[in-house]
């Protein structure tokens, strides 16, 4: 009997499970965080994130819906570990307690030589994740980063090309 390969992102046993994308974007740094940040105008490019309530501040309580197609929507209420400007937003959430099922998410924006690379990053880690991530849409929720990635991408280039003085410098 041939056995089943391991779903991506390692053994189908591993206590943590990651998902990793990025894209460049042409465009400065500061308008790729304000755009990223600007949570209210999010439904206005992309399907796949809602934050309604909270801010890109260390400490403050999100309430996220995700989107993947496929899979019906998720919520939670993470919290910001770290908000530098320009630079990382990156969350906590959790589900009941810490060690069962825990997912970090972030962004990552670093300067590159003619614009921004944007990362966009999950790990998955407690008891729960070999359970979990064996039912879990885990291609769907990378091509639901990679999508939100150039829909991002799109927006923020489109707001450069309006605007000279936000474009790259």
């Amino acid at each position: 009997m041939a056995r089943k390969p391991p779903p991506p992102g390692g053994s189908p046993w591993a206590l943590s499970k990651r998902i990793e994308t990025f894209v460049v974007i042409q465009a400065d740094p500061a308008l790729v965080w304000s755009t990223l940040t600007d949570f209210r105008a999010l439904p206005e490019w992309n399907t796949f994130l809602r934050i309604p309530v909270g801010e890109a501040r260390e400490g403050s309580v999100l309430e996220v819906t995700i989107s993947i197609p496929g899979s019906r929507s998720m919520k939670f209420k993470p919290t910001v570990l770290r908000a530098l400007p320009n630079r990382e937003l990156r969350w906590l959430g959790r589900v009941l307690m810490p060690g069962l099922f825990d997912g970090e998410h972030w962004f990552r924006i670093t300067p590159q030589a003619g614009g921004t690379r944007f990362e966009q990053c999950e790990t998955f880690n407690g008891i729960l994740v070999p359970f979990v991530m064996g039912g879990f849409p885990y291609r769907a929720t990378q091509r639901a980063f990679e999508s939100f990635n150039a829909s991002l991408k799109a927006r923020v280039e489109k707001l450069a090309a309006a605007e000279p003085a936000a474009g790259v410098a």
